[in-house]
């Protein structure tokens, strides 16, 4: 009778350690997750990279060099 206890004790501690690894596999992946009983519930979400084509980016440099220009013409004018 005492080994049965003994091994139900083991089991015990063998599932808390296995529930702690599961969450350490989950925070190093990245995933947020919930425990319910025995089983983890991971919600991962799948990140893409998001590109510009060479367009956008030479017309979004002409505009912000535009606004530069436009600033220090004003600040100029406002040092005279």
């Amino acid at each position: 009778m005492d080994i049965l206890v003994a091994l139900k004790k083991e089991e015990a501690k063998l599932q808390q350690q296995l529930k702690g690894i599961q969450r350490a596999v989950a925070a190093l992946n990245g995933a947020h997750h919930a425990v319910s009983g025995a089983q983890l519930v991971s919600h991962k979400r799948v990140h893409s990279k998001r590109t510009m084509s060479a367009a956008a980016r030479a017309k979004i440099s002409k505009a912000s060099k535009a606004r530069w220009t436009k600033f220090r013409a004003e600040k100029a004018k406002r040092g005279k």
